[in-house]
């Protein structure tokens, strides 16, 4: 606008120039508008001292004055603040109106020049620019705002959901195997860290189930490989007629077979190709302890993401070693947000805090004797605490205060 309004006042100065002195009054007062008024005067009406010379509109006075012309150009462009006029014409509800829309005032740009002509007079230029206030209503912004943070918000959880997926899918697949679950090859997505990482989970998955299903199949041949020369050695006692050396092979042989068919029981709670099922907790512990006086607890049922077969063998295990050993048992259990913990207590001697570690190894037995009547073959807790680290649960023992034995099993949910 101010470019334009030097042109204007470029070709007024130029007419001037070229017309006989006469006539310049009749030019000024043609050229007069509303928006820009024209005035001749011997003095410049901006001060030489004081104005501020603008060099866009100047320098395109002079450019469209020639190249021949000289004299000064005075630019002063400043900002004032005045009140909005009333809009003449106007129906009282549309002025009120338009107030509303202007705020009551208008921010004006107010553009001087004073161009030197020959002859030692001054041509005059004032125009005004009226630019009109921020007209955006406050409930427009603030819709605005809003809708912009929710394309923003859906725009950045698109993202983020799409680098996320395949990590939330491996942390899944991580937590199902630490319970023993069975998983497909997780898909490689997502960048290409993630797809190595993806990639190496894959591997260790199909490693650590190798390495489990080797190590089972061994121990079980081994176990049943030692049956043949067992059963050799059994026809072979019969024909001793020494009654007591007869008698001492066969308690041996018993105690052989026995042990090999806890052992076969170990590598089958450790291996067994069993599902993953939600069941009932108080079921399974009532299964588990139908065959002792064991007191099961009156908390609310929950339910638990197990092995039914494995999960009833381990808690049998513990049931029948709290018989044997401490009489009375008691069976509890208590959900919190991360975990089901079940309790197993009996009021028995307990175990030396020494060897509360050491029972969980494999043939361990704390009894001396060896004997089959006051013991077992050791195997028990093994077989239980690998089944609960099969599901992701940990296995601990403790000697209560008011004496007896408390085993726990912590169960993730």
């Amino acid at each position: 606008m101010g470019a334009g309004a030097a042109g204007r006042a470029a070709n007024v100065a130029k007419l001037l120039e070229d017309a006989p002195p006469n006539l310049r009054e009749q030019i000024v007062q043609a050229a007069n508008s509303p928006l820009v008024r024209f005035d001749i005067a011997r003095e410049a009406s901006v001060s030489e001292g004081e104005h501020h010379e603008d060099a866009v509109v100047s320098a395109r006075v002079r450019a469209l004055m020639g190249d021949n012309f000289s004299r000064a150009i005075r630019v002063e462009v400043h900002e004032i603040s005045q009140e909005l006029l009333p809009v003449p014409n106007l129906t009282p509800d549309m002025a009120e109106l338009h107030a509303q829309m202007m705020r009551g005032t208008v921010s004006t740009i107010e553009l001087e020049m004073s161009i030197a002509l020959s002859g030692g007079d001054w041509l005059n230029v004032g125009t005004r620019f009226e630019r009109p206030p921020w007209q955006v209503s406050g409930a427009s912004l603030t819709s605005f705002i809003i809708s912009g943070g929710l394309i923003v918000v859906v725009l950045l959880w698109f993202v983020i959901a799409k680098l996320t997926r395949p990590l939330s899918a491996l942390t899944r697949a991580t937590e199902t195997l630490g319970r023993g679950g069975d998983i497909d090859d997780l898909p490689k997505s997502g960048p290409f860290e993630v797809q190595r990482l993806t990639q190496s989970f894959n591997t260790m998955q199909g490693r650590l189930s190798r390495f489990v299903s080797d190590r089972t199949l061994m121990l079980a041949a081994l176990a049943h490989d030692l049956r043949s020369p067992l059963t050799a050695l059994r026809v072979q006692s019969e024909m001793v007629d020494d009654e007591e050396t007869h008698a001492a092979l066969g308690r041996s042989i018993a105690e052989m077979s026995d042990m090999i068919d806890a052992t076969l029981a170990y590598a089958s709670g450790v291996g067994e190709n069993e599902t993953v099922h939600e069941v009932s907790l108080r079921e399974l512990v009532a299964r588990s302890a139908e065959h002792s006086d064991a007191a099961l607890s009156d908390a609310d049922d929950v339910t638990v993401l197990v092995r039914p077969v494995a999960m009833g063998r381990a808690l049998r295990n513990l049931i029948e070693n709290g018989v044997r050993y401490g009489d009375r048992v008691s069976i509890d259990w208590e959900k919190n947000s991360t975990e089901v913990v079940i309790s197993v207590r009996d009021e028995g001697p307990g175990i030396p805090e020494a060897k509360l570690d050491q029972v969980f190894e494999p043939y361990v037995r704390l009894e001396d004797s060896r004997s089959r009547k006051t013991g077992g073959t050791g195997l028990g807790l093994s077989i239980t605490r690998s089944v609960v680290l099969l599901h992701g649960g940990q296995l601990t023992l403790r000697n209560l205060p008011e004496g007896g034995l408390e085993a726990r099993i912590s169960l993730p949910l």
